[in-house]
């Protein structure tokens, strides 16, 4: 009697069946210890693991979701940026008589790159264009040096400038890619995922591919020349990306000098020439410059590299024609930028293209200030620069109806 008051006293307080449960996990420990063994070590290394990943990500500043890049001049971010309500910059840079001059600007490092409610449009246009014409908008010259400077310049970009600059449109990530684990750059607009750094395999093509989709700049990187030891060294475009050529062949400009490059521009042997050549020796890391120009053309593709296209040859003999189209006649402009790699040393060149309809010019009450340019273009240092620019084709039926 006692045994079973003391029994159902234990039932009461529940300890029995406790006692029973442990005695149950005990036994299912002891005849499972390897799979637990395995278990608990997996558990730990995924923990080890995780807990690495958080230091090496915190160590290179992805916790701030952009890496470090201390080579480079500060930039500020646009935390609060809505590219999507964004509208293009408006390049007003024409004026009653033309001068040719560098016309140089100093640029805020943080506005080296821009971005507008375009972008998807531009984004898919570059993509087109290099998916069709790669062999002409993507160039790189035999030269061992200039693979370094387009490395430098795509890590730079998609670790620190765009992740930084524009939170709302990239992100970087800390992830497992072919190579181990890495960081990632994710376009979050285009669903995109690119390495941060590339591999040793990566061919430099593939780089400058995914600059060109990316963002809406086109690249040209310039060197002097290999092996000169003068004083006065030339500098050479050793590599692009342009998908924005505006009458001129990328292919036909790869390897050249700035003179040679230039050499069809009227007036640029007497008025540039040399003190281009002198400012791209002496232009320092850290300084960041900007100048624009202007051309009207009754083209709307933004990938011309046609040579006729745009422009004419002194001698050439052109026709005019008597009427233009308001909304296929367009202002084309170059926001252009220029600043030495801290690393490489080299120049880079940049530019994005914007386009205007003449009834946009019109609308904006400018429509006299761009006749009178055009007028300008036979009376300021360079008269030639008005054949050139094939003014003698659309010019006076551009004027009458940005004069009416």
């Amino acid at each position: 009697m006692e045994k079973t008051d003391s029994h159902s006293w234990l039932q009461a307080l529940g300890l029995e069946q406790h006692d029973s449960k442990q005695n149950v996990i005990l036994r299912y420990l002891h005849d499972n210890q390897i799979s637990v063994a395995m278990f608990v070590f997996f558990v730990v290394m995924a923990i080890r693991s995780l807990v690495s990943r958080q230091r090496d990500a915190a160590k290179t500043g992805a916790n701030r979701h952009y890496l470090e890049a201390p080579s480079f001049p500060e930039i500020d971010g646009l935390d609060k940026f809505d590219w999507k309500t964004e509208d293009p910059i408006k390049l007003r840079t024409f004026k009653p008589k033309y001068y040719l001059t560098m016309a140089i600007q100093n640029l805020d490092p943080s506005e080296l790159l821009t971005m507008d409610r375009t972008y998807v449009e531009r984004v898919k246009y570059r993509s087109k264009i290099i998916a069709e014409s790669s062999d002409i908008c993507i160039r790189v010259h035999d030269d061992a040096r200039i693979r370094p400077a387009v490395i430098e310049l795509y890590t730079y970009l998609l670790s620190h400038y765009l992740p930084k600059r524009f939170p709302q449109m990239f992100k970087l990530h800390y992830a497992s890619f072919e190579t181990g684990n890495q960081f990632m750059l994710e376009n979050l607009v285009t669903k995109q995922v690119f390495a941060t750094e590339p591999t040793n395999v990566t061919p430099t093509e593939t780089l400058l591919k995914t600059l060109g989709m990316t963002v809406d700049e086109d690249f040209l990187f310039l060197l002097t020349e290999e092996g000169a030891e003068s004083s006065d060294p030339k500098y050479v475009f050793q590599a692009l990306v342009c998908i924005c050529p505006s009458g001129w062949d990328p292919r036909e400009k790869i390897g050249q000098s700035l003179a040679s490059i230039h050499a069809p521009v009227p007036g640029y042997a007497d008025k540039l020439e040399s003190s281009m050549d002198r400012y791209f020796k002496n232009i320092e890391v850290g300084k960041y410059v900007k100048r624009s120009n202007w051309a009207i053309t009754q083209h709307e593709e933004l990938f011309m590299p046609d040579p006729n296209s745009n422009h004419a040859k002194q001698d050439e003999q052109v026709e005019a024609v008597t009427e233009i189209d308001p909304d296929k006649t367009f202002l084309r402009c170059e926001r252009q930028t220029l600043h030495r790699l801290p690393k490489s040393k080299a120049l880079v060149f940049a530019f994005k293209t914007y386009m205007d309809t003449m009834r946009d010019i019109k609308l904006e009450g400018l429509g006299d200030d761009l006749a009178d340019a055009i007028d300008g273009l036979r009376t300021g240092n360079v008269p030639a620069m008005s054949h050139y620019k094939r003014s003698p084709v659309w010019g006076q039926a551009v004027k009458e109806y940005l004069r009416s």
